[in-house]
């Protein structure tokens, strides 16, 4: 499949991909849904009555909305019939849209002079914890090995509803929070910044089809005709809040501070060609959460940190979504077992993403692991980082992966998200925040500044915004 759109063959946005957006730019400012394409974004409210298909012909006014939830709302065979609409009117056989000038001048906006925002609006929001290895790493961590996993992990995707009200798009402000923290175990809590503020690597998946009733229930096997769409998630964290805070109900303020999400929603459509056998599961899940077909994504992460000191890129975390025990399908037949209502935009966070050995989705794990951070554990103010979700792989020969076709080697980076925030400080990089003394003893100062090898990025991956704020954490 070729497009007539032009774009290198690493693009992040090949025509096999068309992940949904919501924009403005300077053509219009109102939020219109589009798709990516290259560098560009195909405007779907100006070309929606070339949707013409036998499902989507009267249901076009779905791509004049200002947020995805309409057309989230319509079934998993209209989701189809849009992608392969849309990849039809981009293939360079089609001249509908290819020779009329001026509709083709109106439809297509450059990527770099829109603004993104979030793709949907969020009802609801569930944040699970069903990576083995992070929920084992943890649990060693503050239990032992013999109790690392709780006795309910392996029969139950376990989660905890989060706050959809801060669900924000890369690219907003996150300012340091205040809270309550036990700097001394045994002494009295302090009121203050937080000292330890924390990334969480996590994708998450939107929720479609219509609503629910409720009390109706959704099985394993019924799911993925009610999965949209993957997004790439850094799920905030507050850690010395949270260590005061979470006994006995969980998680509270120090995680409801900011979510951020990516702008672009990569479809299940999309994601096909990349799925892989599932986790083994021991014992074997209760009927409602079994599911005969793959449904696990061989999709590679990694987070970039750049110190605001210096021009040093570093690859801090590398992981893979493929170490999901439980599947997306699981945590949505879970979600809904009691009963609980759907809506569409209803989001599912996978929880932190970590793998065996090096594969650490946040730096609680690396520290524990003994694995250098650029000489500290926790996230300064002024940082900048990198987020990335790729397909593993399929990458462009340049990369010495001779002998893959060249269809394929337009799937790299299918995931590739551009997603910023930042984190407004209250001081700037006290030095309580560094705790240089608990790195690893071979990663001391003095030593020559050995640190995770630079993965290449292209130029737009790390950037200062612009303004009042400070270099930012790019997710």
């Amino acid at each position: 499949m070729k497009s007539y759109i032009e774009y290198p063959s690493n693009s992040d946005f090949p025509i096999e991909n068309l992940p949904y957006g919501v924009f403005t730019s300077p053509k219009n400012a109102d939020k219109h849904i589009g798709v990516a394409i290259g560098n560009l974004i195909l405007d779907l409210n100006v070309v929606a009555h070339l949707f013409n298909g036998p499902l989507l012909k009267d249901k076009q006014n779905v791509f004049k909305e200002d947020k995805l939830n309409a057309f989230m709302g319509l079934t998993r065979p209209h989701w189809v019939e849009a992608r392969n609409t849309l990849q039809s009117l981009l293939d360079v056989s089609n001249t509908t849209l290819q020779n009329d000038n001026e509709l083709r001048q109106r439809a297509f906006v450059k990527q770099s002079e829109a603004q993104m925002y979030l793709p949907a609006e969020v009802g609801d929001y569930t944040d699970f914890y069903s990576s083995i290895h992070h929920a084992t790493n943890v649990g060693i961590m503050f239990r032992s090995k013999e109790n690392a996993l709780m006795p309910n992990w392996k029969y139950i995707p376990v989660g905890y509803h989060g706050r959809s009200s801060s669900i924000v798009v890369s690219g907003t402000p996150i300012r340091r929070p205040y809270g309550q923290t036990l700097p001394v175990e045994g002494a009295e809590p302090h009121f203050g910044p937080c000292r330890l503020m924390d990334f969480e690597l996590e994708m998450g998946c939107f929720v479609g089809g219509p609503p629910t009733a409720l009390g109706e229930r959704v099985t394993a096997q019924q799911a993925g005709e009610r999965l949209f769409g993957f997004v790439l998630m850094n799920d905030w964290s507050a850690r010395d809040i949270q260590k005061w805070e979470y006994v006995p109900l969980g998680p509270f303020t120090a995680k409801n501070l900011g979510t951020t999400i990516s702008p672009w929603v990569v479809t299940i459509e999309a994601l096909r060609p990349y799925l892989v056998d599932n986790y083994p599961q021991d014992p074997a899940p209760f009927a409602y959460l079994k599911h005969d077909d793959k449904f696990n994504f061989d999709i590679k992460l990694e987070v970039d940190l750049k110190p605001e000191s210096s021009t040093k890129v570093s690859t801090i975390c590398r992981s893979n979504y493929k170490f999901m025990y439980w599947t997306v399908k699981q945590q949505l037949a879970q979600q809904t077992v009691t009963g609980c209502n759907l809506r569409p935009g209803d989001m599912l966070g996978s929880g932190t993403i970590s793998g065996d050995v090096s594969h650490a989705g946040h730096t609680i794990e690396r520290r524990w692991r003994h694995l250098p951070v650029e000489l500290q554990v926790h996230v300064l103010d002024g940082e900048a980082a990198a987020g990335a979700a790729d397909r593993h792989g399929l990458q462009p020969a340049s990369r010495g992966h001779a002998g893959l076709r060249d269809d394929q080697r337009r799937y790299t980076r299918l995931l590739r998200q551009h997603a910023r925030t930042c984190l407004e400080g209250h001081q700037t990089n006290p030095p309580s925040q560094r705790r240089r003394e608990e790195v690893h003893p071979r990663w001391r100062h003095g030593h020559s500044q050995r640190i995770l090898r630079v993965g290449r990025r292209s130029p737009h991956r790390i950037r200062k915004v612009r303004g009042k704020t400070p270099p930012c954490y790019t997710f």
